[in-house]
């Protein structure tokens, strides 16, 4: 039989994504619900934010392994609702000082410099919620810190009508 060729024919693509399927994914979840996860999350749903940043030991204290290429997601909104699948396309673990401007501005939030996506990203990261997560209550950040850059792309909108 050929790839790609069924025995009735072409091989149909998947079946799209529902809140369902979506449901037995792991949740990839942008910031703290707010304000923010909710700017965050309407610009994956729009496309300007195919980037993201995370901090190696807020990986290291969850126990949690670092992203892969492939991992897909559900990303839910700040009231818990799946909204969306994403797809990781690239993980990179770089010193915070080494973060290009491609990746700041493929984040989506409007920075045009390194450093103003820094200060904007040293505020989070050194905010009472993240501290708190970190069980660290002096938790900063320096050059030498290691961050995960991913890379995702947007597979599924699970809005109604999306």
């Amino acid at each position: 039989m050929t790839p790609g060729i069924g025995p009735h024919g072409p091989a149909s693509a998947p079946p799209p994504f529902d809140a369902r399927a979506a449901r037995a994914l792991p949740l990839f979840e942008f910031a703290f619900p707010g304000p923010l996860r909710d700017r965050l999350v309407a610009a994956v749903l729009d496309g300007s934010k195919t980037s993201t940043t995370g901090l190696v030991p807020d990986y290291e204290v969850g126990g949690e392994p670092l992203p892969r290429p492939g991992d897909r997601g559900a990303v839910p909104d700040s009231a818990g609702r799946l909204v969306a699948v994403v797809e990781v396309t690239e993980v990179r673990v770089v010193p915070l000082g080494e973060v290009p401007l491609a990746h700041a501005v493929d984040e989506g939030e409007g920075y045009t410099t390194v450093a103003a996506w820094r200060a904007g990203h040293e505020a989070y990261w050194h905010g009472e919620q993240m501290r708190a997560a970190l069980d660290d209550p002096l938790f900063t950040v320096d050059d030498t810190t290691s961050v995960v850059l991913e890379r995702f792309r947007l597979l599924a909108d699970l809005r109604p009508g999306g």
